[in-house]
């Protein structure tokens, strides 16, 4: 079973750049696919990106293509959403998540806050 904490999260002024780490413990975080989702104040969680375990391909929420990077660092068993050109409506708190056959195991979350 694999554990995951996010970090990262904080208040940053519209334009900004953030980056969410999600690290693993109990289990190597190669073997599974790994996610980040979403859940705004009032809004259904919604997923802004994953990985995958195998081929390394990425996958983009059309919201954020083009400003967040999402990567991973299996030695250090880590996973980063890297947030660029942050816009207000990014507030959120941010989970990782990692997924075998369905999205297993989460994280408890990371508060991200854009704001003038």
């Amino acid at each position: 079973q694999v554990q995951l904490v996010e970090s990262g999260g904080g208040l940053v002024q519209p334009g900004g750049s953030l980056r969410l780490s999600c690290r693993a413990s109990g289990s190597s975080l190669d073997a599974y696919g790994i996610g980040w989702f979403r859940q705004a104040p009032g809004k259904e969680r919604e997923g802004v990106s994953c990985i995958s375990s195998s081929d390394g391909s990425t996958v983009y929420a059309d919201s954020v293509k083009g400003r967040f990077t999402i990567s991973r660092d299996n030695a250090k068993n880590t996973v980063y959403l890297q947030m660029n050109s942050l816009k207000p409506e990014d507030t959120a708190v941010y989970f990782c998540a990692a997924k075998l056959t369905g999205w297993d195991y989460w994280g408890q979350g990371t508060q991200v806050t854009v704001s003038s």
